[in-house]
C-alpha cells in the first residue's frame, strides 16, 4: 500500500516536471528559452515540430497565464506529499491521520492532472495535424523508451 501510494506520488512530481520540460522544450527550439539552453535537454525531438515565432509567442502565452497556479499547485502537492510521509512515519500507526493525508494528497494530484491537461489542451490546439501527428509520435517513442528502462530495471 504504500510503495503503491510512493509511487503515485512520484508519478505525479514526473508528469508535472515533463509538462515543465515539454513547455521549456518548446521554447528551446527557438534559441535560449525559459529553461532552455539552445540544444532542448532530454527532449530534443520536440525541436522537430518547427513552431512559428506566433505559435511559440501562444505557447508563452498560455504558460505565462498559468504560471501562478501551476507554482501553487505544485507546492500543495509536495507540501501534501510532505504530510502523508510523516504521518505514515507516525509510531504508533495513526490510520486517521494517514487517511486523511492521502486523501488530500489525491486532491493535490487531481488538482495538478486537471491543470496539466488544461495546458495540454489549450497547447495542442495551437499544433498543425502535421505537428500534432509528430508531438504524437515523439509521446509513443518516449513512452516506449520509459516502459524499456522500467523493464530492466525491473529484472
Amino acid at each position: 500500500m504504500i510503495r503503491g501510494i510512493r509511487s503515485k506520488s512520484l508519478i505525479a512530481g514526473a508528469a508535472f516536471l515533463l509538462t515543465a520540460a515539454l513547455v521549456s522544450t518548446v521554447f528551446a527550439q527557438g534559441g535560449h528559452g525559459p529553461g532552455g539552453d539552445g540544444r532542448g535537454g532530454g527532449f530534443q525531438g520536440l525541436q522537430q515540430l518547427n513552431l512559428t515565432d506566433a505559435q511559440r509567442d501562444q505557447v508563452r502565452d498560455i504558460m505565462q497565464r498559468y504560471r501562478n497556479e501551476m507554482q501553487e499547485t505544485g507546492r500543495r502537492l509536495r507540501a501534501a506529499h510532505e504530510a502523508q510521509q510523516q504521518a505514515v512515519q507516525t509510531v504508533p500507526v495513526n490510520e486517521g491521520l494517514i487517511r486523511s493525508t492521502t486523501q488530500a494528497l489525491a486532491a493535490a494530484e487531481t488538482d495538478m492532472a486537471l491543470l496539466r491537461a488544461r495546458i495540454h489542451s489549450e497547447v495542442w490546439t495551437l499544433l498543425t495535424p502535421d505537428q500534432q501527428a509528430k508531438a504524437k509520435e515523439l509521446q509513443d517513442q518516449r513512452a516506449a523508451r520509459q516502459k524499456e528502462r522500467k523493464e530492466r530495471h525491473s529484472r
